[in-house]
């Protein structure tokens, strides 16, 4: 993402496409706020598209005319990100050679994204605060109050609320921009989709390299796709999808690389021989615990509840570091625990 964005296009990125329950719900939610004219926070995890749900949202409000400018917040120190945000004027500070406007007044009309917004250092948040309230704030090094009219949507993959509690981020604040919040979805609870925008990602790039066959995913690696986790979400499926079709020799996918940084000349690791016969061998954590000759689903069943308590015991108990271990979100660790509750 751009350190800065400022656009007045009226075209919204078709990179927002999608048909599961979770990717619908999350745009009818966002179509439905962006013609209220209150501040809006846009939370979730990286490669999720928080820039992109905040363009669309502006360029569905009544501000759609108006300029879209966004700023990533993480992008500047903290010393630079108040002048950005507001302004100087000439001599304000060593360097301050003109009056500058900040992305404030850039804004004026329109809507202002501030992408990362935990970032942003405690003095900036009380003249953000300030222009929430008042609609009115000073450059640096300035004392004429400036006017403006300025829609704030927010972003960020931080808990918002412990930042308060720990004290980098004010709470009268976070109450003023949290008039709606709303929550992107993960791309492994958006059943349905990677399928789709898999294949969308794959035609642009095929586009790009002037090739004039539509690329196909093999079923194997369309399956493997499905099962990836995604931790990178959106972001990486276009990675993934856009490298596997520029390495491709013909339309047919057969291979996608979810591991880019691995190197091609690593040895594999030795198994270490243990120092004495004396030393006791490390408990084997799950096979003992399943008797041969069982159905598979018993089999299934009784893996999970062993690997649960494992992962239970491993944590001491606490029940986000164990789906942490186990690879599942908390919900779904939940959801494991409900099942088997009798068992465990």
């Amino acid at each position: 993402m751009n350190q800065t964005t400022v656009s007045s296009s009226k075209t919204i990125d078709m990179d927002a496409i999608g048909q599961s329950e979770a990717f619908l719900d999350f745009q009818e939610k966002l179509s439905r706020v962006a013609r209220i004219n209150r501040p809006v926070l846009l939370m979730g995890e990286r490669g999720t598209g928080k820039e992109l749900a905040a363009s669309r949202l502006h360029y569905l409000s009544l501000r759609w005319q108006e300029p879209f400018v966004a700023l990533n917040c993480a992008a500047l120190s903290p010393t630079l990100i108040e002048s950005e945000l507001f302004g100087h004027e000439k001599g304000a500070f060593t360097g301050a050679a003109n009056l500058r406007k900040g992305r404030f007044e850039a804004a004026d009309g329109g809507t202002l994204f501030l992408d990362e917004i935990g970032m942003i250092p405690l003095e900036a948040q009380e003249k953000i605060l300030r222009v929430v309230e008042y609609g009115a704030f000073e450059r640096v090094g300035g004392s004429a109050a400036i006017d403006v009219d300025v829609r704030i949507v927010g972003a960020t993959n931080a808990d918002l609320l412990s930042l308060t509690q720990q004290g980098t981020f004010k709470r009268d604040l976070l109450d003023r921009l949290s008039f709606e919040v709303l929550f992107l979805p993960p791309l492994r609870e958006r059943h349905g989709d990677i399928p789709l925008m898999a294949d969308y990602f794959a035609r642009r790039m095929a586009y790009e390299l002037n090739r004039e066959e539509t690329p196909v995913f093999s079923d194997a690696v369309a399956a493997q796709m499905e099962k990836h986790l995604w931790k990178g979400n959106v972001r990486e499926l276009k990675n993934v999808v856009e490298r596997a079709v520029y390495r491709s020799a013909g339309p047919e996918i057969t291979h996608v690389d979810f591991e880019p940084f691995r190197s091609p000349y690593l040895q594999p690791e030795r198994p270490s021989e243990p120092a004495s016969l004396d030393v006791p061998k490390q408990k084997e954590t799950h096979p003992e615990t399943i008797p041969p000759n069982q159905p598979l689903k018993t089999a299934v069943r009784n893996l999970e509840i062993a690997m649960i308590k494992d992962a239970l015991q491993s944590s001491r108990h606490n029940q986000k570091k164990a789906a942490k271990i186990l690879g599942l979100t908390y919900d779904q660790l939940r959801g494991l625990m409900r099942k088997y509750k009798n068992n465990l």
